[in-house]
């Protein structure tokens, strides 16, 4: 997801829109799939799929990766039509600070009570509510995101490849306002005269994922 989470799940906007099929009820190749159990699962390979964070403020920005603990998408006839991920929190990681001491500082300070919680909120958790075709291979996911416990919608565009060897290959982006998820740590909406101390609520998330 990259200031993060992230999906995730990022997590992960940028929304995407959905578009109806006909009155005449024949599927068009811009067609909205509701959620639904049928379809083949197809797990994540959580060796290969990460979340890629990106969080700003006044006087610069820092990006970090995080793992997902599980995920599968469902799949009718190599479309997507629903799918669920869980985010290991506990993941959460650095990657633009090279001293090793101050990395750990912030790495530390996201898992803390000003961001995260992550000591009583471990995971986070993606549930696909609709997904819309767009176009061949791209589609409009929206869903709920849980976050320390509490749940919002977001909706987000990606695309979705097969493989040569019949895995497939997802990548996404969203963008979600942390304060909803009562992340308001530096927030300019909650705390004045902060000066070059702000943190922007945004937070941008890329989802590279594999499934197996």
């Amino acid at each position: 997801m990259k200031y993060f989470f992230n999906s995730v799940f990022c997590f992960l906007l940028i929304i995407g829109c959905s578009k109806e099929s006909d009155t005449s009820g024949k599927q068009q190749d811009n067609q909205k799939h509701e959620i639904t159990a049928d379809g083949t699962p197809h797990q994540l390979d959580l060796e290969k799929s990460k979340i890629y964070w990106l969080g700003k403020k006044v006087t610069g920005e820092h990006s970090g990766e995080i793992l997902l603990k599980s995920g599968t998408v469902q799949m009718v006839d190599g479309r997507v039509v629903s799918g669920s991920f869980v985010v290991d929190m506990t993941t959460i990681t650095n990657t633009d600070i090279e001293n090793p001491e101050y990395q750990a500082k912030l790495e530390s300070h996201l898992k803390s009570d000003d961001f995260f919680s992550v000591e009583n909120h471990k995971e986070a958790i993606f549930l696909m509510t609709k997904v819309s075709e767009t176009a061949k291979n791209e589609y409009s996911f929206s869903g709920d995101l849980t976050i320390k416990g509490i749940t919002h919608s977001i909706t987000f565009p990606g695309s979705i490849n097969k493989n040569d060897d019949g895995t497939y290959t997802a990548g996404a982006k969203a963008g979600i306002d942390r304060t909803l998820w009562d992340v308001r740590y530096g927030s300019g909406k909650f705390f004045e005269d902060l000066g070059d101390k702000m943190i922007f609520d945004n937070i941008d998330l890329t989802l590279d994922l594999t499934t197996k």
